[in-house]
């Protein structure tokens, strides 16, 4: 606008901020840094997460799914993720207006769990598909990446042995051309995906991977059944069926003592699945997700880009308030 109208841009940027905006006069103004709340947005289904403004500090934020990541999707944002606090701002909208929340979706966090408990009594919680099945697939690549230090160590062995030896060092490789330390790494994408989503390359590489990782075989075969717990799950009950025959799995790979520390981080994840297996079983059947937090905190991010990073948090906090508030 500046350049078509031949004006300063920072002058202009000036005058926005300072006369046409309304910055000066907004009334949230001394304390939009720690805390903003819009009563009127809140909804029957709502999200709520954490995600950084700038310099990595977190706020929690409160979101209306209804809205659809437009005008009146923002219900509060607040500063830090310690329960007692973000509690405390919580309070301050109406009970009336937060007994007629009905569902609530977060991720797994304990604080988030209190935050819901004692604001929102009336709401369902829903833990997050997606940050569950995470929690199952990062089990799986932390089987990969410990092997794939293994094998940085045993080629930088093997390389320390050829200097001694004073030959050259040529690493052994597959018959796709990777060396064990290149097939764990280029592993890594294929064991997010089911088999139908592998391409060639994809199917040669795992073919070889589970053939020299045989517990990478497994634990891949465990985070499949898992995901086919959320795709072909229709009620509660049918969930909890799968649910409890993927637990009866994961028992059988550990019946061995010395194969309960290579499955170490699975039982972690079905540990914590476990204590929180009442919220995903709520996940069923309106199939509630996060995906709408995790769209606006994209969002809140790409605004962040487009401006060029943060500097005025308070200006930043009003313009966010203005689109989404």
């Amino acid at each position: 606008m500046a350049k078509e109208n031949r004006l300063n841009h920072k002058t202009l940027q000036k005058q926005y901020k300072e006369y046409l905006s309304g910055f000066r006069d907004w009334i949230h103004l001394e304390h939009c840094e720690d805390w903003l709340l819009f009563p009127k947005n809140i909804g029957l289904h709502l999200s709520i997460d954490e995600t950084s403004l700038s310099n990595g500090e977190l706020y929690t934020i409160v979101t209306n799914k209804a809205a659809k990541g437009k005008k009146g999707s923002l219900i509060a944002i607040i500063k830090g993720a310690k329960a007692s606090v973000v509690s405390e701002i919580l309070m301050k909208i109406p009970m009336k207006e937060r007994l007629k929340v009905e569902i609530i979706t977060l991720d797994m966090a304990n604080s988030m769990d209190w935050i819901v408990r004692e604001c929102f009594p009336n709401a369902k919680k829903v833990n997050d598909r997606f940050h569950v099945q995470k929690l199952v697939s990062d089990a799986l690549q932390e089987m990969r990446v410990k092997e794939r230090w293994k094998a940085i160590d045993e080629q930088s062995q093997e390389m320390e042995m050829s200097k001694k030896a004073g030959i050259p060092y040529h690493p052994f490789t597959y018959a796709n051309g990777d060396t064990k330390k290149q097939l764990l790494a280029r592993g890594r994408y294929l064991l997010f995906k089911p088999k139908s989503k592998w391409i060639d390359s994809q199917k040669r590489r795992a073919a070889i991977l589970f053939d020299e990782f045989p517990q990478l075989k497994e634990g891949y075969r465990l985070s499949m059944m898992f995901r086919s717990f959320y795709e072909y799950s229709k009620t509660q009950i049918e969930a909890k069926k799968r649910l409890d025959q993927w637990h009866k799995k994961m028992e059988e790979k550990t019946k061995d003592k010395s194969r309960r520390e290579a499955f170490k981080s699975f039982t972690t994840a079905a540990h914590s699945i476990k204590g929180h297996e009442g919220w995903i079983l709520n996940y069923f059947p309106e199939r509630s997700t996060n995906a709408s937090a995790e769209s606006f905190n994209a969002k809140l991010k790409g605004f962040r880009a487009l401006v060029r990073g943060v500097t005025d948090k308070k200006f930043f906090l009003f313009r966010i308030a203005k689109i989404y508030g």
